[in-house]
């Protein structure tokens, strides 16, 4: 059995990977890190609910200050783990999504504590590098996302990778695109296939020659991307 909108319970397939305890919204963010869907469910909602433990993969929902339902969900770590997340998400009934993620430049025109509006990534394999076809966002929802970001984002291309950047192995090519980060093409893949919108805005918290963007900063600059993204879903 699962939980279903209303709060009622009724028999259904029980998705792989997430087992909720609280209803599953149609409009979602996406992060990576469990300690940061926390942290972004307390600044978004009011009275979160944990809607998933399951491997680790925190997810809460709650009401917006606007009273729309919000899912704040984690994904872990890399792209398939991403993808697979999400597809749970949509047989749950999400039906729109944003990623707030972090990445690190590989332009090195970003800076740490940049917002990288996405529009475009490009999976990037060390064993293949380029092979992949470039994803992009649904138009519309990015759009929306891009004008509830203004001044504080710029546009950005991606490399998702399936390794380390910067990489300490010489024999890693240095990927194309704007920044990097592990996640993003996947899951524009996975919306595209799954048909649903989704758009993607991240944190850029590594460059070369630059310190580190502390846990602070990141929080506040999550934040900061977390409350566009809500907005952008609920236009």
């Amino acid at each position: 059995m699962r939980l279903v909108r209303g709060g009622a319970f009724r028999v259904a397939t029980v998705p792989r990977r997430l087992r909720p305890t609280a209803e599953i919204h149609p409009d979602a963010i996406l992060v990576g890190d469990p300690g940061r869907a926390m942290a972004l469910a307390q600044v978004l909602t009011e009275q979160p609910k944990m809607a998933n433990h399951a491997r680790g993969l925190w997810g809460y929902s709650g009401m917006t200050p606007a009273g729309r339902g919000l899912t704040v969900q984690a994904t872990g770590m890399g792209g398939p783990s991403a993808a697979l997340v999400l597809s749970d998400l949509v047989e749950l009934g999400v039906e729109r999504a944003v990623r707030v993620g972090t990445c690190a430049a590989i332009d090195p025109d970003f800076r740490p504590g940049d917002l990288v509006w996405v529009r475009a990534a490009r999976p990037w394999s060390a064993d293949r590098p380029g092979a992949g076809s470039p994803a992009r966002p649904d138009e519309a929802l990015s759009e929306r996302l891009r004008a509830e970001l203004g001044e504080d984002a710029r546009a950005g291309r991606v490399a998702s990778v399936d390794f380390l950047h910067p990489s300490p192995d010489p024999a890693h090519s240095i990927p194309e695109g704007d920044v990097a980060d592990m996640q993003t093409a996947a899951l524009f893949g996975a919306a595209e296939r799954l048909g649903i919108a989704l758009a993607a805005v991240l944190v850029l918290t590594d460059a070369a020659g630059a310190d580190e963007l502390s846990d602070e900063a990141l929080a506040d600059r999550a934040s900061l991307a977390g409350s566009a993204a809500a907005r952008s879903l609920t236009l």
